[in-house]
């Protein structure tokens, strides 16, 4: 199962989406406990919110990390900038440090944060024109190659368990109409193992306006794997098989730094007359220790009825769908010496048209997941295989609905953009008009 394969859109009629809308309507009554038990002992944690920005120019920096010194306790910036940071209060002497790929990174004490509106600027990193010539690799194609042999030695090699942030988002055009997310377990293999990673579900919830769907509901299949599946380095079989790798042009394009250490940014592209859709993209690279940091690539839709099978996995008959956009990213994270998988993300765009209608309809969606803690996993254990997260699984089927704020409870999560948090104020409203006109 590819990134790509895994990746399944579900379309069905509006008759279907009705049962659907009263089922949620029914499960999301003020006052339900949504068959989630709430976390009643004390608070053992404080909470930090605000935003990271760029020094000189003030805008924000999206997917920045935060990480808790010392421990394995992190979290990213949204698309806005802003970040939402639960640190236990046993470590509030520590230091929160912020990195973001080309600036240099910061350590900001936690006893110097308030509860809001933090403010945390990072300053861009200048890479000296000399730096980029000392021991510069001639061969971009060689390097990516070391890259990938010496994932054994540069990455994991213990069973790791994770906890992670999970988060679906669909909008119809620029509005937001269903929004799941998820805390889960997730039992990371060495990445020396051929063996899969497992993903248990913890938490789940979700909101869907199911007016702004218009007659078509989009599911997205897989949850949690979807972006499971971007960690190329544990996966390389998927995007950088021995055969595919012959069949890409990797060229050197420029260096930035992150942390201290030189990246080399290497682009690559399919070469032509490659008819297969492949990927196009660029991979961050620790030149010194040849160590993957990051990535980001898209799916080349160079044919709109192949791209489609790769994706569509069913339809009304009257109904052509198809991809626009297919992008992927990868942060990889180090913690003495060894680096793992932190945050990754997808992004899909769909143009949905209806052979009886005048217009078309742009639907995106959005996958992501972030490493908010991890430990050894001494034992090896993994859940049986009833209590895994089934690779077919349809979050927003499986979620019930959204609670209390304190849903979460300790557990550190992605800061929902704004967009977000008024369309799950307004669907909340009006669910519970509907409730006060039923009774």
């Amino acid at each position: 199962m590819s990134p790509r394969t895994s990746l399944s859109i579900l379309i069905k009629k509006h008759r279907a989406l009705l049962l659907s809308t009263l089922f949620v309507a029914a499960m999301l009554n003020p006052g339900e406990t949504l068959g989630f038990q709430q976390d009643n002992a004390a608070v053992d944690f404080n909470q930090y919110s605000g935003e990271v920005r760029e020094e000189s120019s003030n805008k924000p920096l999206v997917f920045a990390t935060l990480t808790v010194e010392g421990t394995n306790i992190s979290t990213i910036t949204n698309t806005e900038g802003n970040f939402l940071l639960k640190v236990p209060k046993e470590y509030t002497d520590k230091n929160v440090v912020i990195s973001f790929l080309g600036y240099k990174t910061k350590k900001v004490p936690i006893a110097n944060l308030k509860p809001e509106k933090n403010e945390i600027s990072l300053e861009v990193s200048v890479t000296q024109l000399s730096e980029i010539n000392i021991n510069a690799p001639k061969d971009a194609l060689a390097l990516v190659k070391e890259t990938l042999r010496n994932r054994v030695d540069n990455y994991f090699d213990d069973s790791t368990l994770m906890t992670a942030f999970y988060r679906e988002t669909i909008k119809r055009r620029r509005r937001n109409v269903s929004l799941a997310e998820a805390v889960v377990n997730v039992y990371k293999t060495p990445y020396s193992s051929a063996r899969d990673d497992v993903v248990e579900l913890y938490k789940a919830r979700k909101s869907t306006d199911y007016s702004k769907l218009d007659t078509v509901a989009l599911k997205l299949q897989g949850g949690p794997y979807n972006t499971l599946y971007v960690d190329m380095m544990k996966y390389p079989e998927y995007i950088f098989s021995e055969e595919d790798l012959s069949n890409y042009k990797f060229t050197f394009d420029r260096s930035t730094r992150t942390n201290d250490r030189l990246i080399y940014v290497i682009k690559f592209d399919q070469y032509e007359g490659i008819i297969e859709p492949l990927y196009h993209g660029e991979l961050f690279i620790d030149v010194g220790n040849k160590i993957l940091t990051s990535a980001t690539f898209s799916l080349n839709i160079t044919d709109r009825k192949k791209a489609a099978q790769l994706f569509v996995r069913r339809k009304p008959a009257k109904v052509d769908v198809w991809p626009t956009e297919v992008s992927y990213r990868v942060d990889y994270r180090e913690k003495d010496g060894k680096w793992f998988y932190g945050y990754s993300s997808v992004f899909m765009e769909f143009k949905v048209d209806w052979e009886d209608k005048w217009f078309n309809s742009m639907y995106s969606m959005t996958a992501e997941m972030a490493i908010t803690d991890w430990d050894k996993n001494l034992t090896g254990e993994i859940p049986r295989y009833r209590e895994r997260i089934k690779k077919s699984i349809i979050l927003s089927d499986e979620a019930s609905g959204f609670s209390d704020p304190n849903f979460w409870g300790e557990y550190n999560i992605i800061e929902p953009e704004k967009s977000i948090e008024s369309a799950i104020k307004k669907i909340q409203r009006q669910l519970r008009r509907e409730d006060r006109n039923s009774e």
